[in-house]
C-alpha cells in the first residue's frame, strides 16, 4: 500500500474515534478533542489527493478508499451535529435544530443523487470528472461541520465558566453558523444542480456499454450469409436436375 493510500486508511480509522469523543461526555473536553480529529481528518483529504498527484501514486484503490472516506467522514460530522443534543448546565442550546437539520437532509440527499449519476455514468462506460464548484462545496462542508463540532464542545464545557455572558455569546456564534450553514448549502444545491445539468446526457442517452460486433464477427456473419445463399442455390439447380431427368424417362 502507497503513501497516500495510507493516509486514506487514517481518514477512515480516525472516523470511530471522533464519534466515541463527540459522544463520550464522561470526557472532559471530548467535543473538543472530537473537533480535533475531524479537522485532521479533513487535512488528511488534501494530502492523500496531493501525494498521489506528486508521486504519481494514483490507483484505483485509492479512489476507491477516498470516495468512500470523504462521503463517511462528512455524513459522520453531519449526523453528529444534530443527533447528538448538546445543552449545558447552564441551559445554553446549541442550535436551532430544525433549520440546522433541513440543511443537512439537503447536503445528504445531494450526495446520495450525485453517487447515484456517477454510478450510471459508470455502468455506460463514462466517468464523470469532478467539478471545482464540488470541491469548494466540499471545503466548506469541512468547516461548517468542524465549527459546529467546535461549538458544541464551547456549550457543554466552556458556557458555564462565561456566565451570564453566556447568552450573548451564544447568540452571536449561532448567527455567524448560520450564515455559514446557510451559504454551505446554497452552493452544495447549485453545484449539484450544475453537474446534474451539465451531464444530463447520461440520463437521457442509451447504454454505450451494450455489446457491438466486432468486425470479424461482421465478416464471418457475411460469408456464412454467401455460404448458405450458394448452399440454397446448389440445392434448387440439383432439384430442377433430377425433375428434369425424372421427364425424360
Amino acid at each position: 500500500m502507497n503513501l497516500p493510500n495510507k493516509i486514506t486508511l487514517s481518514r477512515i480509522i480516525l472516523i470511530p474515534f471522533i464519534i466515541f469523543f463527540y459522544m463520550a461526555t464522561f470526557i472532559p473536553g471530548g467535543k473538543f478533542i472530537a473537533a480535533g480529529l475531524f479537522i485532521l481528518a479533513c487535512v488528511t483529504d488534501f494530502l492523500d489527493g496531493y501525494f498521489a498527484r506528486k508521486y504519481n501514486q494514483v490507483t484505483d484503490l485509492g479512489k476507491f478508499f477516498d470516495a468512500i472516506a470523504d462521503k463517511v467522514l462528512m455524513m459522520t460530522g453531519l449526523i453528529l451535529i444534530i443527533g447528538v443534543p448538546v445543552r449545558s448546565d447552564f441551559n445554553v442550546i446549541a442550535r436551532p435544530v430544525e433549520f440546522v437539520s433541513v440543511c443537512i437532509i439537503i447536503m445528504l440527499a445531494r450526495e446520495f443523487i450525485i453517487s447515484a449519476l456517477r454510478q450510471i455514468a459508470g455502468a455506460k462506460g463514462k466517468v464523470l470528472a469532478a467539478e471545482w464548484s464540488g470541491k469548494i462545496k466540499a471545503t466548506l462542508q469541512y468547516i461548517t461541520i468542524s465549527l459546529y463540532l467546535v461549538y458544541a464542545g464551547f456549550i457543554q464545557d466552556t458556557s458555564l465558566l462565561l456566565g451570564e455572558k453566556a447568552d450573548l455569546a451564544n447568540v452571536i456564534i449561532n448567527v455567524f453558523l448560520l450564515i455559514l450553514l446557510t451559504i454551505t448549502t446554497l452552493l452544495t444545491i447549485s453545484s449539484g444542480l450544475g453537474y446534474i445539468f451539465k451531464n444530463r446526457s447520461v440520463l437521457t442517452s442509451g447504454n454505450n456499454n451494450a455489446v457491438k460486433p466486432s468486425s470479424n464477427e461482421n465478416s464471418e456473419k457475411v460469408e456464412e450469409n454467401q455460404v448458405k445463399t450458394e448452399d440454397n442455390e446448389a440445392n434448387k439447380k440439383e432439384k430442377k436436375v433430377s425433375k428434369t431427368i425424372k421427364k425424360t424417362k
